[in-house]
């Protein structure tokens, strides 16, 4: 089984798989930004089931045409709608790409279009995302497209997934449990870094005036987000309050086997869903702010 993924949490999902499917994998991996390479040597060091990591740029055509069973870290890529549609694949498990889950679930179902929330696409990404549905769905009726996810999809969404052969299966983080390496926290209150200014959904001006008012009400360790601008990042390391700790791992690799209360301040992000997840019982909070 090839595993084709472009973040660091789809890495940890494909884990996740294997662990749960009891089986080992290869994963073929796109060097999308610093934390790809450190979060595969960690997976590899803590004993992921994996025979092989192989960074890529580009589509991993050789390694998907040999291996036509895929475990795939981005349903709506551009690049798999066109590898799906050329080398039909016999069977395709669709990993966690965060909140994206959800939405890719409903485009499934076809109760919306084949794309992310809220992005426009041009003619030809189109039809390929509509090949690629086709394709997935056709694989649905033989009982050879699944879902895996930690997010809660909802009974009556999974109830019609399943009526058209998808497979849904969550899981709860078992193999991050079992093979993980506590981190020394310099405070039990956190402060999740966010992607918001990357990507202009806030001015950076705003995010760092959040952050200080958070900071002033106790301090913090900010853990960055792995799209964090440089700029923000220095800025915080500067900041009253605040400790920057940068592991240059996602935070369930990193909080994973701590079992004492901690106090989480985000903003709306997909990681306080997981996190809740994977510290469930140890009297963890999460408090979300809002910034316009």
């Amino acid at each position: 089984m090839l595993a084709w993924v472009e973040s660091p949490f789809q890495l940890l999902s494909a884990v996740e798989w294997a662990h749960a499917a009891g089986r080992r994998i290869s994963i073929a991996m796109r060097l999308s930004g610093p934390q790809m390479e450190k979060t595969a040597a960690e997976l590899l060091r803590r004993g992921a089931p994996v025979d092989e990591i192989t960074p890529w740029v580009g589509i991993p055509r050789s390694k998907l045409s040999d291996d036509k069973e895929w475990l795939i870290g981005d349903g709506f890529s551009g690049q798999f709608r066109m590898v799906a549609s050329v080398l039909k694949p016999k069977r395709i498990v669709l990993l966690d790409d965060g909140a994206n889950t959800l939405a890719l679930a409903d485009a499934l179902l076809d109760r919306t279009p084949f794309r992310r929330p809220r992005r426009t696409e041009g003619r030809l990404t189109r039809f390929l995302g509509d090949v690629a549905r086709h394709r997935m769905q056709t694989l649905a009726g033989h009982e050879a497209l699944e879902l895996f996810t930690v997010f809660p999809l909802g009974e009556q969404r999974v109830e019609a997934l399943s009526a058209r052969g998808i497979r849904t299966l969550r899981h709860d983080f078992g193999w991050t449990r079992d093979a993980a390496s506590p981190i020394d926290l310099p405070s039990d209150r956190i402060l999740l870094g966010s992607a918001r200014p990357t990507d202009g959904l806030v001015t950076v001006p705003d995010y760092l005036r959040w952050v200080s008012t958070q900071a002033q009400e106790a301090p913090v360790v900010y853990l960055p987000h792995r799209r964090e601008l440089p700029d923000v990042l220095a800025a915080l390391r500067n900041m009253a309050g605040v400790e920057v700790l940068e592991t240059g791992l996602p935070v369930e690799l990193v909080l994973a086997g701590i079992h004492r209360p901690l106090e989480f301040v985000t903003l709306q992000s997909s990681a306080a869903t997981t996190l809740e997840l994977l510290l469930a019982g140890t009297g963890s909070e999460f408090r979300e702010s809002v910034l316009a």
